[in-house]
C-alpha cells in the first residue's frame, strides 16, 4: 500500500456542526503523558476513511464537545481504535464521553499474531498493509500554544489506516475462528477502562 496524505483539518473544543461521517470512523488521541489519574487530554484525531482527518484540539480546562459525544456515543457507528483501553478512558475522564461501539486493533493483533509480542501501530501497519510509520512526535509537547505542522501530520497518520488494518485483522480473525472473541473483549472495553479509572489498572480481579 503506498503511504496515504490526508486532508487535515484543525478544531478547537469540538467538532463543527453538519459534519456527516459513514459506519464506522478511525479515532486516536493524543495526551501530555500516560497516566489516567495524572495526564490530560489534548488532542482528538478522527477520520471517517475518505482522506479528511479532523484534529480537535482540547484546551486544559475543557467545556463539553456535544458533537464528539454525539458522534462517539452513536451507536450505528463503529469506533476504530489501537489501544482502544486508554483513549477510551480519556475520553471519558476528560469529555464525559461513553464511546460504543468500539474495535481494537492492538487487541485483534493480539488474538491472531500470536506468531511475534510486537503489537505497537508501527509493527502492524509494516507488516499488514506495508506503511512505515513516523514517530518522532510521538513523545512531542501535545499542550504547547501551537501545534506543528510535523505534530499533525503524526497525530492524522495514526488514524488514516486503521480502517485498513481492521480489514487486514478481520480476515486473520475470521479465518482463526476468533472473530466473536475479538468482539466480545471489544464490548468488554467499557467495562476495563472503568476499573482503570476507578483504580484496578494494575489488578487482576479474576486472578486467584
Amino acid at each position: 500500500m503506498k503511504a496515504k496524505q490526508p486532508t487535515i483539518e484543525v478544531h478547537d473544543g469540538d467538532l463543527p456542526a453538519g459534519l456527516a461521517f459513514p459506519d464506522s470512523i478511525g479515532v486516536d488521541t493524543e495526551t501530555q503523558g500516560l497516566s489516567l489519574q495524572r495526564d490530560r487530554l489534548c488532542l482528538v484525531q478522527l477520520t471517517g476513511g475518505d482522506g479528511v482527518c479532523h484534529l480537535v484540539r482540547i484546551s486544559a480546562d475543557p467545556a463539553p464537545a456535544p458533537n464528539l459525544k454525539a458522534l462517539f456515543e452513536d451507536p450505528s457507528i463503529l469506533k476504530i481504535f489501537h489501544y482502544a483501553r486508554f483513549d477510551v478512558a480519556m475520553l471519558k475522564r476528560w469529555l464525559d464521553i461513553d464511546c460504543a461501539p468500539v474495535y481494537c486493533t492492538k487487541i485483534a493483533s493480539k488474538l491472531v499474531r500470536t506468531y511475534t509480542d510486537r503489537h505497537g501501530l508501527k509493527d502492524i501497519c509494516r507488516e499488514l498493509l506495508g506503511v512505515e510509520l513516523a514517530k518522532e512526535m510521538q513523545s512531542s509537547d501535545w499542550a504547547a500554544a501551537e501545534m506543528s505542522p510535523q505534530q499533525a501530520n503524526y497525530a492524522a497518520a495514526d488514524v488514516i489506516y486503521l480502517h485498513d488494518l481492521r480489514a487486514a485483522l478481520d480476515v486473520m480473525l475470521v479465518r482463526e475462528g476468533r472473530i466473536e472473541l475479538a468482539e466480545s473483549c471489544c464490548r468488554f472495553l467499557s467495562h476495563r477502562t472503568a476499573l482503570d479509572l476507578q483504580g484496578w489498572g494494575d489488578v487482576d480481579i479474576f486472578a486467584h
